[in-house]
Formats: structure tokens, sequence, C-alpha cells
């Protein structure tokens, strides 16, 4: 038996049920209809009857008022018009009989009437006192005519009311019987068909079973479907097992080997704890590992960025533009160039980088990048900064205390001195010195990484920023006979920054080129207008810099290597941080033997602390 007659005879018990449930509601719906029916039909047109009569007789007493005023003709004509009509609807009364004790009010009704009748012709030839003859007989014939016809009224509303209570009770009744009898019909129905098509997919369930342990590698399992199964599910056993056997030979070949080796690889990627990114040379998405999945939202299937946070598309999206532009890597600057994702378990401190895959012949294949927990790391940096920032305010207060004993004990105000010890105090007072400016950097740049460091830019002159900068370094430009030369630009008379914060940045860059300027030459400050904004370059003709030392050159305590002792390597940490807080940039150019460039571009809008923009 085919496998779509097995499963359309295992629906037939709820098509069964669905119409067992139909006729149900045929039958009661005809039954509530039929009862509503009869009470219109037994007791409407009794209370219709009565009220017209009621209406009748009412024109009729208005008619012999106006016999008693002596507006006969008016009179005349409503008893014209309603005689006739409570006769009619008295016969249909009578003709209507549908309740207990109603024949015995129509025939009080009717012997009034009659009476009625009487009196009333009888007031039509009275020719004398026409008053006392209606407030005498005609009156109390009119209240005893409408009381009957109030009574055969009151009789009809009250079985109306009566038959509709019952109804309503009939038809709760009705209604628990149908709720009940759908469900059980329900029930019984998806019971069969459940059953009927347990059986009837029952093969489809040992096929399930064959391809989960052909999925977990037992490339031996094979599907053993009994007699009477069906066409279908017989051909389909029968293509799968022709596929596991072929999936056993391919294993068995060199081709299993490499898929093995495959998989072997995507495991290995997949166990790394750092999200990783794989790109073809078009761009898209190849493959991805758990940690990409799970802390970023991205899958290989996707074959896009787009499940992934914004600053995480935009930062990966770029680094894979440069390495597919021909770029050898994208390595990020430090800790400043991580990325904050949030995860289920809590936020992440990424660091991306990217690496070109290329084949043996150089040809670019496509793109890994790999973006670095360093959540942990970067906690440890923050501590860290936290010790030494804490550390060099504890040292202030001794190294003041300790200045001014020195600075004391040099202009002799305690007893005079020799002169060794003067060249041994003039020591200690230049390493003093150079002790409170390593305290000073460490400060400025605790302030500078906790978010502490206020900007309030403004339009300030490009000359006094910079012979202010000049007069900072005066001393040491002195004493090594190393001239600060300046040179603006046209369009470079203003810049917009904070002028303390960026006479910071200045001067450690004058100092830095003032020590490694040999002597005699001068160290050149150039401003001048580029890309919306103003570019300051500081020159100098030191010994140059190589290319695998520049890259961390900013770097928090980096020197470097083989370099003269002095600072602490803090200076252009400072500059960089104070820098990029307006919103600027800084690098260096520079090569061995050709002295050094550094620069730094500050823009002409930038934002205060309280949100003002500042422009220039």
């Amino acid at each position: 038996m085919m496998l779509r007659t097995r499963l359309l005879i295992a629906q037939a018990p709820l098509a069964v049920a669905l119409a067992v449930v139909v006729v149900i509601t045929v039958v009661t719906t005809s039954a509530l209809g039929r009862a509503g029916e009869s009470i219109l039909a037994d007791n409407y047109r009794s209370v219709l009857a009565a009220q017209r009569m009621k209406e009748s007789i009412e024109r009729l007493d208005s008619g012999a008022l106006f016999l008693v005023i002596s507006e006969r003709e008016r009179g005349l004509a409503l008893a014209a018009e309603h005689r006739p009509a409570f006769e009619r609807e008295l016969q249909v009364e009578e003709q209507n009989i549908t309740e207990p004790g109603e024949r015995e009010a129509a025939s009080a009704l009717r012997e009034a009437w009659t009476r009625y009748e009487a009196d009333y012709d009888a007031l039509l030839a009275t020719t004398g006192d026409l008053r006392s003859r209606y407030l005498e007989v005609l009156q109390p014939g009119f209240g005893r005519v409408k009381a009957a016809a109030d009574e055969i009224l009151a009789l009809n509303q009250d079985a109306m009311v009566l038959k509709s209570v019952h109804l309503r009770r009939r038809s709760e009744f009705v209604q628990t019987v149908l709720v009940v009898g759908v469900l059980a019909a329900l029930v019984l129905g998806l019971l069969a068909s459940a059953a009927l098509s347990s059986r009837a997919l029952r093969p489809i369930a040992v096929l399930g079973q064959s391809v989960r342990r052909l999925g977990q590698g037992d490339y031996a399992a094979r599907m053993r479907i009994p007699d009477g199964a069906g066409s279908e599910i017989s051909q389909l056993a029968s293509d799968f097992n022709a596929m596991a056997e072929s999936l056993q030979r391919y294993r068995d070949s060199s081709l299993g080997e490499l898929l093995e080796a495959q998989l072997a690889a995507q495991a290995t990627i997949d166990s790394l704890p750092d999200p990783v990114i794989v790109f073809d040379a078009t761009g898209k998405v190849t493959n991805a590992n758990r940690a990409a999945e799970h802390i970023l939202g991205i899958r290989a299937s996707d074959g896009n960025l787009s499940a992934a946070p914004p600053a995480v598309r935009e930062r990966v999206d770029r680094m894979r533009g440069e390495v597919l532009a021909g770029a050898p890597t994208v390595q990020p600057r430090g800790f400043e160039d991580a990325l904050v994702v949030e995860s289920s378990d809590g936020n992440r401190a990424l660091l991306p980088r990217a690496n070109p895959v290329s084949s043996d012949e150089g040809q670019l294949l496509g793109v890994t990048v790999v973006l670095q927990d360093i959540t942990r790391v970067r906690r440890f940096d923050e501590l860290k900064d936290d010790l030494v920032a804490t550390v060099a305010h504890e040292f202030r207060t001794p190294l003041t205390s300790l200045r001014m004993a020195i600075h004391l004990l040099a202009e002799q105000s305690v007893g005079p001195l020799n002169e060794k010890q003067l060249d041994l105090i003039g020591a200690a007072r230049e390493e003093c010195e150079r002790l409170q400016g390593i305290v000073d950097d460490l400060l400025d740049l605790a302030r500078i990484r906790s978010g502490r460091l206020e900007l309030h830019p403004r339009e300030i002159s490009t000359e006094l920023m910079l012979e202010q900068a000049r007069q900072a370094a005066r001393d040491g430009s002195e004493q090594r006979h190393v001239p600060v030369d300046l040179e603006i630009q046209p369009g470079a008379e203003l810049v917009t920054a904070d002028p303390d914060r960026i006479d910071l940045a200045l001067s450690n860059l004058l100092t830095n080129a003032v020590r490694h300027g040999p002597p005699g030459r001068p160290v050149r400050v150039r401003a001048l207008r580029k890309d919306g904004g103003v570019r300051i370059e500081v020159q100098d003709d030191g010994p140059g810099i190589a290319p695998e030392y520049q890259p961390r050159l900013f770097e928090k305590f980096y020197r470097i290597p083989g370099s003269a002792p002095g600072g602490a390597g803090l200076g252009l940490s400072i500059v960089r941080d104070v820098v990029e807080a307006h919103g600027g940039k800084v690098g260096v150019e520079s090569a061995p033997g050709a002295g050094a460039v550094f620069w730094i571009e500050l823009p002409d809008q930038q934002a205060s602390v309280g949100g003002a923009q500042a422009s220039a």
C-alpha cells in the first residue's frame, strides 16, 4: 500500500469525528430554532391581538367622550373605525387558544365586549343626559373589557417568559451535550488517527535511527524495512542503503582521509576560545568557529556579518577590505583598539587582527580575522594602571619634601657646603626633578585613562600655543644647544584645542625631539592646514627610529632597546591619549639615520565635556 494512502486512511477517524461534530451541531441548532419559533407561533399573535384590542377599546372610550361633549361626528367616526377592529382581534384571540386558562379569559372578554357593545349602542340612541349615562354604564364596561384584555395579555406574556427560561435551560443543556460530544469525538478521532499514523510512519522512525547512526560515523548502518511498508518507503530504504555503501567506500578512499583532515581542522578552529572568522577572496564568510557563533552570533551558513554587533561588523569589514586590498596584515595598536561586546557571560573585550590566507604560489585566497579575547588581560592592565597611579600619588608628598630639603641644601640655607658636596647635591637635585617629572607623567596618564581628563576646547592662536611649548622645553634646548624653530603656514593660524592639555602633549614632543637631536641642529616645528584641521609636525635630525619599533612607540612604558637612559616611556603615550581625546590622530615618520617627524592632527570641531561643540 502506498504511504500516501496509509496516511489518508490514518486521517479517516479524524474526518469521521468532524462529521459527527457537524451532525450534532446541525441537530441541536435545528432543535433550538424550532423552540424559538414555537414561542412566536403560540403566544406572539395573542399578545399582539390583546394590545390591539386595548388600543381599540381606548379609542372607543374616546369616541364616547366625544359624544358626551357634543362632538358626535368625531365620536361616530372613532366608533365606526374601532368596533370592527376590536371584533377582528377578538376573533383572532378566540382562534389562538394555546395556554391553560386562556379559553376562560377569552370567554370573559367576549362577554364583557358584548355587554359593552350593547351599552355603547344605548349611548348612541340616548338623546338626554349623555354624561350620566357614560359615567354610570359605559365607563364601568370599558374597565371590564380592558381588564379582560389585560388578563389575556399577561397570560401570554407570562407564558413567553416561562418558555424563554425553559428554552435557555434547554440551550445550556444542549450546549453542554454539544461540548462533551465534540470533545469526545475529537479525542477519539485524534487517538485513532495518531495510532494509525504512528503505525504508518514507523518505517520513517527506523530510517531516522539509521540516519543518526550514519551521522555518528557508523557507515555500516543499513535500513531494514518489513514487508508491507509501502513502495515509497522501500524505495527510500534502498536509496539510503546505497548511499551508506557509497559513503563507506568514500571513507575508505583517499578523499575520505582528506575529509577527516578537514573535519579535524574545523574541530581545531572550534576548540579555540577566541572568535575566528574566515573570508574568501570575494569577502564572503566561509567559516566561523563556535566562539564566533556564541559571542558574536556569526554563522558560516549566513555568508555575511549581518548578525554581528554593529561595531564589530564595521571594524571587521574595514580590516577585511584592507587585507583584500593588499595589506600584508592588520594589527591593533594596543588595548585601545579593543571592541567591547555584550554576551551572556558579560561584557567581553575583543582585540581584532586580520591576516591574509595565501596559496603556495602567493595567490590571495581569503582573509582570517581573529578577535582575541583580552577581557582578563585588559582588567589586569586596568589594575596595573590603578596601582601605578596609587604609587605615584603616594610618592608625591615625600618627593616634595625631599625636593625642598635638597633645595635648601643647594642654597646653603642650613650651612656652607664644599664643592664636592655641592656637586652631589646638584646630581640629587637633577634626579629628583627627573623623578618628579615621571610622577607627574604617571598622574596625568592615570587621569586620562580613567576618563577624568576634562577637555574644554576653544579656538586659540597656533603661534601662542607653540611658543608656550617651546618655553616649556627651553631648559633642555639651551643645555643641549638645540634651538627650536617655529613655522606657521597660511590657514593654520588658529587651532581648536584645550590649551592646558594640548600644551602637555606638545611639550612632551618638543622635549623628546630636543633630547634626541644633535647639538647645533635645530628642531623644526611646523603647523599647516590639512583635512579639515591643523597638523603640527615636530622634526629632529636625530638617529631615527627603525621601522620595527615604530608601532609600539606610543605604548605605555615602552623604550626603544639601546636608547639613552632618561624618562619612563610615558611621554608619547600621554601625547597619544591627549590628542585622541581631542578627536585627533598621532603618528611618526622615520628611518634609521634620517631623523624623525612626529605629527599630530587636531580637527576643527570637538566635543567638550558637557557635550557642547567648539568649532574653528
